[in-house]
């Protein structure tokens, strides 16, 4: 991060004070654009044995069909719930060819995997906006400042975390030498015990639950300190915009990425079947229930959030270790994402580069979102759920007054308005990212990853770095298709 020129942090301080933190969730998730995925359903293949059946059709079930099917396997299938391919990503789609991201969007430093993959397919990426002044809003004052990119924290904390953070494995935080002493903490309680006052930790506890969905209290030390060892154990790497996790964005919007590989898989990828049994996991030959018939495989990989395999019967049940992990794993951190769209960035001739925070109201954090061409002008929030009206009508309202406080009268009129609320549009997502509680990852986490008979467990949340993110994702379809693959090799089985 550049810091030549630091935040004005004395005056965001007495800002600060006068006002008592807020609470939202945040999620990288995406939903539902059922004609974006030009994928069809076919038949049942009631008699047939696959080799592979994968559930899901996000980036991590994408991603190994696709791997298989470029090491020569033709025999599987890519089960996903919903009408449409994306998972956690979605796109709402503004017309002429320019998209706002609802759910997962960014990209940056030492995500190569999803980086390779866009360059792979063809699709181009671009900065995100970070240019001028952010508006921080706190009971009717405002306070306006550039924080260059950066998180709007000094290098104390940070510099702190990171050289804790080289002690605990990103794909196995259970294994870190000092599990227990860091692993009975929650991130608040560590920042006490360093001595941050709210007035300084704000910015730090907002930070986490950008990256995280839950708020310092609720987040396990342990867990935030795998997601820095992810980013290089690099705290500015992991939060900041400039030179961090949020420096880059995908043309097109990062939906497209999944469209694409379903599109190259045509009649593999099955919309509208969801899986509700899992059958004979502990055979040679598994079968998969879905709404749309039954479906044998030699292999199942199952690329889900943990959480919602609970929705899934397992015949036989799942060990007990395995079983508990689902059953405990946390879906307290939905996300619900607007969007604002005017005729151009108009903000951006005023010196603002389109960041808002609200201390205590709805809007978690507003930013630019625009096309890269700035062809429109877009907002889009994180908000509070149980703070913004469920009426589209008051909604939009709500928030363009507020962002009219910190751009003008203009930020009054948006040409459009969209409202995605992940914790009521589908029981397909529960929540979107995971702030995993102090204790967890020591009493499960050697659960996460074992294979349990014929299936494989993938999702972002089982990747070995960037777990949580979309470069984590890929990153487990990579790891997954080798599992199956290497699979066959060892029983003497042909893919």
């Amino acid at each position: 991060m550049d810091r030549k020129r630091k935040p004005d942090t004395q005056t965001r301080r007495q800002l600060l004070r006068i006002t008592a933190i807020s609470a939202a969730s945040l999620a990288t998730g995406g939903v539902s654009l059922a004609q974006a995925a030009a994928t069809t359903a076919t038949k049942p293949m009631n008699g047939d044995i696959l080799d592979v059946a994968i559930i899901g059709a996000g980036l991590a079930g994408l991603t190994a069909g696709r791997d298989l099917k470029l090491a020569g396997c033709d025999s599987f299938v890519v089960l996903e719930a919903r009408d449409r391919v994306g998972g956690r990503t979605y796109n709402h789609d503004l017309g002429h060819g320019v998209v706002s991201e609802a759910g997962g969007q960014w990209i940056g430093p030492g995500q190569t995997a999803i980086f390779d993959l866009a360059r792979q397919l063809e699709i181009d990426t671009f900065p995100s906006w970070y240019a001028g002044k952010t508006v921080v809003m706190a009971q009717g004052a405002t306070v306006a400042q550039d924080f260059q990119g950066g998180t709007g924290d000094d290098d104390t904390i940070g510099n702190r975390l990171a050289e804790l953070s080289r002690g605990v494995p990103s794909g196995a935080p259970w294994k870190a030498p000092h599990l227990a002493e860091l692993d009975k903490l929650s991130y608040g309680e560590w920042l006490l015990q360093q001595g941050v006052k709210y007035e300084d930790g704000y910015f730090l506890a907002l930070a986490a639950k950008l990256t995280t969905g839950g708020a310092p209290a609720q987040l396990g030390l342990l867990h935030y300190l795998s997601m820095i060892n992810s980013a290089s154990c690099n705290y500015t790497q992991l939060e900041a915009f400039k030179g961090g996790a949020q420096e880059t964005r995908i043309v097109g919007g990062s939906q497209r990425l999944s469209i694409k590989v379903a599109n190259q898989l045509g009649d593999k990828v099955r919309l509208s079947s969801p899986v509700r049994k899992i059958a004979g996991w502990d055979r040679d030959v598994v079968e998969l229930h879905t709404d749309q018939g039954v479906v044998k495989a030699r292999r199942v990989i199952v690329a889900m959030n943990p959480a919602l395999c609970n929705q899934v019967v397992f015949d036989p049940p799942l060990p007990g270790g395995r079983a508990q992990l689902q059953r405990n794993w946390p879906t307290n951190a939905p996300m619900r994402k607007t969007v604002h769209v005017y005729d151009k960035p108009f903000w951006r001739d005023a010196g603002y580069c389109g960041t808002i925070f609200q201390v205590g109201g709805p809007v978690f954090m507003a930013y630019d979102n625009s096309p890269p061409d700035a062809s429109l002008g877009v907002i889009a929030a994180f908000v509070a759920p149980g703070m913004l009206p469920n009426d589209p009508t008051t909604a939009e309202r709500t928030l363009s007054a507020t962002f009219a406080k910190a751009f003008g009268d203009r930020a009054l009129h948006p040409t459009q308005f969209h409202d995605y609320d992940w914790g009521r549009v589908d029981p397909w997502t529960l929540h979107c990212i995971n702030p995993m509680p102090p204790g967890f990852w020591s009493k499960w986490g050697k659960y996460l990853h074992p294979e349990v008979g014929r299936l494989i467990w993938s999702g972002t949340e089982t990747a070995d770095i960037w777990a949580g993110a979309m470069d984590g994702a890929v990153r487990s379809g990579h790891r997954a298709a080798l599992q199956a693959l290497a699979g066959f090799t060892q029983r003497g089985e042909v893919a």
